[in-house]
């Protein structure tokens, strides 16, 4: 049979098909599963064998190895998931993206599905036009498990039937004797990469088996390369995320080859194994002289081969763990202000957009409730230390600085997500709180700058603050940490403690009424030797305390209108 460019064409239209009804049920599902899909990630993975479990189950429901893989990272790079928890998933899922290879063995090639696929899209499609969101993604996922099963019948027809003259260029590969398992792995290893999916480079390799092109030991090769390809999509993934995100793809790439590494070494024994149980313990016969046979024993030696390689390598986490950290060392040049969870501006997965950017938040809270510790050493610096004085000055603008650009970046980040993704109301309502607890943080940076342009002028003046006054605001910024305090609690826990925050800022709005009394009794006292000046820029700084404090309550109270 010839075979032209046509030919080509339409194999390749098949296998797009093939691709694009994988995507589309895969993420109707996920649509569907919502939110739970990402509190199973974040809530099953207690301990390695959890990890696992959950692996396989996400895989096993979303149906789509990569798929998970990529939340997996994005989980990590958000801070939800360590990079010990992120191994076993990523583990699981392996073992989990066997399922997919049975289903398309049974019904792509032993049930008829695509006669099913037509009435499948009819009644799918009126669901695609449903007022309710739920019942769309229901329509997504039935059209797409629809088409992929039409692409599928399509790539089996699309593939020619050669004749054994124009096969003999597979006698090249068997002739490299025990390097032939290795180059057709590498041969798997570049199909996945350019197709970007392992489902769909197995379904292409079942298809080549089905179809007598390749013999079964050809196409074991191949299926292990498959295995190493996947990888890529989350290491492609893993480089707009943080250090840990990368590692956590590169522990992905080192377990897949690790396994193929082993498998190549007593790779004639395990395909006799397979062939036994084939003959031995099933209705099918032998995959060496009946292509029929193939797509079963393929799916056979797939799923054995990553189940014994889990098992195995699960014990090796902590030996995986330590392999990628020193493969991904923390950059030295870290900036302690960068943006940590969305450097790159860019979500790696749409799971967790939303959790980056808590993170983020989170992150800088805790920076910016540390600079109460900075505003301390620079009101105790007397006429003496200019050096340190300017020091403190100087860190306190650079926080300032950069909670500007938090709050940009972060708020562009948010609208990104809003703009290119489904939201739900929920996950609605808690972009709008992020953003808001974003401004809320950047107006604290601005009123500790401003804090340090009214010492700065005071000291050109030559008012230096006296001990009671250093005593005093000290004693404010005591109140105010404890109301950072209780900020930080809010934003980590579940339910907002909304009346210990309100508490908290009404000690502080107290703390503020009695030092200025305070302190107006001391000039009084003290009439000839203060100055308006001196007056007017220790209230400024006791009035800009105050307003800390009403800033870290409207954070918590930001978190509050989340969690309702």
């Amino acid at each position: 049979m010839e075979f032209g460019i046509f030919e080509f064409l339409k194999l390749v239209g098949a296998l797009g098909l093939f691709i694009y009804g994988m995507k589309v049920m895969s993420e109707g599902i996920q649509n569907v599963a919502g939110d739970k899909m990402r509190n199973i990630l974040s809530a099953m993975t207690s301990n390695k064998f959890a990890g696992v479990f959950t692996g396989f189950l996400i895989t096993t429901i979303i149906q789509s190895s990569s798929a998970t893989t990529v939340m997996v990272v994005s989980f990590v790079n958000a801070g939800l998931l360590s990079l010990t928890q992120s191994i076993g998933v990523i583990m699981g899922a392996n073992v989990g993206t066997t399922v997919t290879a049975w289903i398309i063995s049974i019904l792509g090639f032993k049930v008829k599905m695509s006669k099913l696929a037509l009435p499948i899209i009819a009644i799918a499609f009126p669901m695609m036009f449903s007022g309710s969101k739920r019942t769309k993604d229901w329509g997504n996922t039935l059209i797409g498990f629809a088409v992929l099963f039409i692409g599928l019948q399509m790539l089996k027809e699309a593939v020619p039937t050669f004749s054994a003259e124009q096969l003999t260029f597979l006698e090249t590969f068997k002739n490299l004797g025990i390097f032939a398992p290795a180059a057709f792995v590498v041969i798997g290893t570049l199909i996945t990469i350019v197709v970007q999916s392992s489902s769909a480079a197995m379904a292409l390799t079942l298809v080549l088996c089905n179809q007598g092109v390749i013999p079964f030991e050809i196409a074991a090769a191949m299926v292990l390369g498959e295995n190493i390809g996947t990888t890529i999509t989350a290491n492609l993934a893993a480089v707009v995320g943080n250090t840990n995100a990368k590692r956590s793809a590169r522990a992905h790439l080192i377990f897949n080859v690790t396994g193929v590494i082993w498998m190549l070494l007593v790779y004639p024994l395990f395909l006799k194994g397979v062939i036994f149980f084939m003959n031995g313990y099933t209705e099918f016969g032998d995959p060496t002289t009946d292509p029929q046979s193939v797509p079963i024993a393929l799916s056979i030696f797939h799923t054995s081969f990553n189940i014994i390689n889990t098992s195995i390598m699960i014990f090796f986490v902590n030996a995986i763990k330590n392999i990628v950290v020193k493969m991904v060392p923390e950059t030295e040049d870290q900036d302690e202000y960068s943006l940590e969870f969305i450097s790159d501006g860019r979500p790696i997965a749409n799971e967790a957009g939303v959790e980056q950017a808590r993170n983020e938040i989170k992150r800088f809270a805790q920076i910016i409730s540390k600079q109460t510790t900075t505003a301390r050493n620079l009101f105790s610096s007397g006429k003496e230390n200019k050096k340190e004085r300017k020091g403190y000055i100087s860190k306190l603008r650079k926080v300032e600085e950069n909670s500007d650009r938090m709050e940009q970046e972060v708020s562009d980040f948010l609208s990104k997500i809003s703009r290119d993704q489904l939201l739900s109301s929920s996950q609605i309502d808690e972009v709008k709180s992020l953003m808001r607890a974003s401004h809320e943080i950047e107006r604290i940076g601005d009123i500790f700058k401003g804090m340090t342009f009214t010492i700065e002028k005071r000291y050109e003046e030559k008012i230096w603050l006296t001990a009671d006054q250093q005593a005093d605001l000290h004693e404010f910024l005591d109140v105010v940490d404890t109301a950072f305090g209780v900020m930080l609690s809010n934003i980590d826990a579940d339910k907002v403690d909304l009346e210990a925050a309100q508490k908290a800022e009404k000690a502080v709005n107290q703390k503020r009424k009695e030092l200025r009394k305070k302190h107006l009794n001391r000039s009084e006292i003290n009439a000839e030797g203060v100055s308006t000046g001196e007056i007017l820029a220790y209230n400024d700084l006791l009035a800009s305390m105050e307003r800390i404090g009403d800033h870290i309550l409207n954070i918590s109270e930001a978190f509050s209108e989340e969690a309702e």
